[in-house]
């Protein structure tokens, strides 16, 4: 992804992103992997963790009101 799009962040989420030495040893390892052998791009952690996936799809659920303050 960072040869194709040279993003600024890549954030993990859903169960990979509860392995915590990822964050620290990924980022040595991959300058290796990539041209030119400077990378800038950070790697973190989704802001929910492993319950981002859920939220996000949560999200794009449609909200409708049926006048009686409940949404179904």
């Amino acid at each position: 992804m960072i040869n194709l799009i040279d993003p600024e962040m890549i954030v993990l989420g859903g169960g990979v992103s509860n392995i915590s030495r990822l964050y620290d040893n990924v980022p040595k390892l991959w300058g290796d992997y990539v041209f030119g052998g400077s990378v800038r791009t950070g790697l973190a952690q989704a802001h929910h963790g492993d319950s981002s996936g859920v939220r996000g799809a949560a999200w794009l659920w449609p909200i409708q009101h049926s006048g009686n303050g409940i949404s179904s």
